[in-house]
């Protein structure tokens, strides 16, 4: 594309973009259901990976319908399309820009599962359309997008569900439970870990042409304008800063939500630090870090963050977890189940021991509540302010490292106090024609 033909095209989407959200605001307070049984229509914004599994576990339940479908490729879009089809027996409609299936009026709530930099734009037009919203986690790629990100679910009334879906299974509230009765004593502190192969990246390759059935522009969407390499899309985005935060804002925003659940936390931390780096192989494309430690200090109790990637080993034999370390036991948790260790005082148990309590995958039960919240109006398991708290929580440990800080937030001022570095990486700044949102 040369540069007379971009600007032209940057010049009409900006002025579409002013027209799309006069109108689809004035619509939003006309969206009512008119009967809590009545059939749930879906859009899905993103379906190559987590869209399709989340779309599939919507379509399982009684009265749910799939009327479209919007994603950049177009590969995976007719993919998705035909297996709807054969699913529901009706195809769903195909669109390569979010805003076109957003002005669908049959659509009562929308998937968005697209990359973390597309999260904000799509959620916040969905809410001023009237939509209810599904939004994978981490809520946002910034901290910034996500405080609008809650005004505009408070402001058009909608139903959120963050795709933290522990929130939804049995054997992570059998633990909560556990713990908030005293289970394990006192809880002084949480160490939270996750170390897997992939967050490594993929190997450098150099840039290519874009692939025909990639509208890569519309992919980059509000982040920098660059040349397309293999290593930064399909499965690998989430290691660079303009698209994700690597492991700490995608099985962090998992584990740091549990460990917050177990003492109720609704606080920022009183101070984060964080080391580490990129220390594992030079030959590997990543910027978010492979190595990161981070402390997070509260009132009356400590959680700490570790991730060790490229390898599979961790605490207690799991590669990923939870250990709540209490004065009388440490229970460990994962997706499997959870496990007590008791303290020993004496030659006995401090708590009686118990058996090892299974578990499951969670995310059909995350959807089925937000289904059942959509017709009942109820909050969910996994209201905004909460998707909002953790990836503030996963956020600012990565900006600690990047800016080599202690920090400190000051939620009245919605910033790090006098760090400007760390100030600076709040808000992202969007490239044109694409504009921060404002409510």
């Amino acid at each position: 594309m040369n540069r007379r033909k971009f600007l032209e095209q940057t010049t009409q989407l900006s002025v579409a973009a002013g027209a799309f959200v006069q109108s689809i605001e004035t619509r939003a307070t006309n969206h009512v259901r008119k009967s809590a049984n009545e059939k749930i229509v879906i859009g899905v914004i993103g379906c190559n990976n987590m869209g399709n599994g989340i779309m599939n576990h919507a379509l399982n339940q009684p009265n749910v319908e799939c009327a479209a479908i919007c994603d950049i490729d177009t590969n995976i879009g007719n993919k998705r399309a035909d297996e709807v089809m054969r699913k529901q027996g009706k195809r769903p409609q195909l669109y390569g820009d979010f805003r076109k299936l957003l002005e669908n009026k049959d659509i009562d709530a929308v998937i968005i599962a697209t990359p973390d930099h597309w999260h904000c734009l799509p959620m916040v037009e969905a809410c001023r359309a009237g939509k209810d919203v599904y939004v994978e986690k981490p809520l946002a790629n910034s901290i910034g997008e996500c405080n609008v990100m809650v005004k505009a679910a408070r402001r058009y009334n909608r139903v959120v569900q963050v795709g933290q879906q522990q929130r939804s299974g049995e054997h992570w509230q059998s633990a909560m439970q556990f713990i908030h009765s005293g289970g394990i004593g006192t809880l002084r502190k949480v160490h939270s870990w996750a170390n897997f192969n992939y967050a490594i990246g993929s190997r450098i390759v150099p840039d290519e042409p874009v692939p025909a059935h990639i509208d890569f522009n519309q992919w980059l969407g509000p982040a920098p304008l660059r040349t397309y390499n293999r290593t930064r899309h399909h499965g690998s985005w989430r290691f660079f800063w303009d698209y994700g935060g690597g492991l700490m804002t995608d099985w962090g925003a998992h584990l740091l939500d549990i460990a917050l659940w177990a003492k109720n936390i609704k606080t920022p931390p009183l101070s984060v630090a964080a080391s580490g780096g990129n220390f594992y192989s030079p030959d590997f494309a990543h910027e978010a870090f492979d190595t990161l430690s981070v402390m997070y200090q509260l009132p009356d109790y400590t959680i700490s963050w570790e991730q060790t990637a490229g390898t599979q080993n961790g605490p207690y034999g799991r590669s990923y977890g939870l250990a709540f370390i209490g004065n009388d036991a440490t229970l460990v948790i994962d997706r499997g189940g959870w496990e007590l260790f008791p303290e020993i005082d004496k030659g006995g148990y401090k708590v009686p021991a118990i058996p090892k309590r299974s578990g499951k995958e969670t995310h059909e039960e995350h959807v089925k509540n937000w289904l059942e919240c959509i017709r009942t109006r109820k909050e969910t398991n996994c209201p905004i302010e909460n998707g909002r708290l953790v990836a503030l929580y996963a956020h600012a440990g990565n900006i600690a490292l990047r800016t080599n800080s202690r920090l400190e937030w000051n939620e009245a001022a919605q910033s790090f106090g006098k760090n400007k570095a760390a100030n600076a990486l709040i808000t992202p700044t969007y490239r044109a024609p694409w504009e921060f949102p404002q409510i």
